[in-house]
């Protein structure tokens, strides 16, 4: 630690306070013992997900560890982007991280297998890659063709990687992955090379770019939407598999632009699926997306009687542990608020009506 102002510098700093929670949530979840018939999870943010089963295997899904815009720039948007194509948009979409980092990527240990839903890069990302590759010399990566390709591209070995399309079942140690399909219609728009146009032609090969998984463990089932907006092909995967827990990407749309499940959605995909739960998360990583969750709760409340809901949505916080089915029946997370231990030793403050 520095201890002298002469002696601090930016370098210092970001490595004093990056990552903010420092290895606290690592140690957790490496410290935590799943109970029999139960299947647990943590939110890192975005639709970052890391599962552990009763058995001990540890599948780390989307932990993107970037961040949004840190300049305002020339106030253009970049050529090419997908919204750019979806909207016809110029100006900077202001798209800033609201999210503090809550695991140390470099400090992850035990994970078996790397998953990945598609293409984007608030979902592929190339430092959670360097870390599992580096710390975890056994795991796997598993995602659809396009993103194997970056990860080879990045560096990762060939043989340490699994292609996966809808239907294709991975099984990792006691964890059995399915693919699915996804509907991420904006990863159809999606174009590295700015001068090609999109107009006119046939549309990407979504099965080569993005899947939805369903990870089957023996504490229950979970659905990863990804970046999927409303289908009704849910209603297909709720037919063909029995889901206990499904995540959605939860925002508010800015005018002109369809890219996250809006509240209404939600309850719509939990009903499909034939979920337990549903959980909604990627609302709380990009400023101009952000929504209040506690909206999906209210209309639940509102269409639950009449509509027969035979599932319950839960509010998640990042950082926060999710047990199913131990906490199926709440609708919120908190925090431990800590000091459990009051008044359990001789306080010490200058008389008792101190306080």
């Amino acid at each position: 630690m520095v201890s002298n102002v002469n002696e601090v510098t930016k370098e210092s700093w970001i490595l004093s306070t990056f990552p903010e929670w420092g290895t606290y949530l690592n140690e957790e979840i490496a410290d935590t013992k799943v109970e029999k018939d139960t299947v647990a999870m943590w939110w890192l943010g975005c639709t970052g997900i890391w599962l552990k089963s009763h058995e001990g295997t540890n599948i780390l899904c989307d932990l993107w560890c970037g961040t949004g815009k840190r300049s305002h720039g020339n106030g253009l948007m970049k050529d090419g982007h997908q919204m750019m194509r979806m909207s016809g948009v110029k100006k900077l979409q202001p798209n800033l991280r609201t999210q503090p980092f809550v695991i140390d990527p470099f400090e992850v240990k035990n994970v078996d297998a790397l998953v990945v839903t598609h293409i984007h890069s608030d979902h592929l990302d190339i430092n959670t890659a360097a870390a599992v590759h580096k710390n975890c010399p056994e795991a796997k990566f598993i995602g659809p063709q396009e993103v194997v390709n970056t990860w080879l591209g990045w560096g990762i070995p060939k043989e340490k990687t699994i292609v996966v399309h809808p239907k294709d079942e991975v099984t990792i140690k006691d964890v059995t992955i399915v693919a699915l399909e996804a509907f991420d219609r904006t990863a159809l728009v999606t174009c590295s090379d700015p001068k090609i146009t999109l107009k006119g032609k046939l549309p990407q090969d979504m099965d080569e770019i993005a899947v939805n998984y369903l990870f089957k463990t023996s504490g229950g089932n979970i659905y990863h939407a990804g970046d999927s907006h409303y289908s009704n092909l849910f209603a297909k995967h709720g037919n063909e598999y029995a889901i206990d827990v499904c995540l959605g990407a939860y925002g508010e749309n800015p005018r002109g632009i369809t890219d996250k499940v809006t509240s209404v959605d939600m309850l719509r995909m939990a009903e499909s699926l034939n979920a337990k739960v549903v959980i909604p998360v990627h609302y709380d990583i990009w400023s101009n997306f952000m929504a209040d969750p506690k909206e999906i709760i209210e209309i639940w409340k509102f269409k639950k009687d009449r509509l027969q809901y035979q599932f319950k949505p839960y509010i998640w916080q990042v950082g926060g542990k999710f047990v199913y089915p131990t906490n199926k029946d709440d609708m919120e997370f908190n925090f431990d608020r800590g000091f459990s231990d009051c008044f359990t030793q001789e306080n010490d403050t200058p008389f008792p009506s101190f306080l």
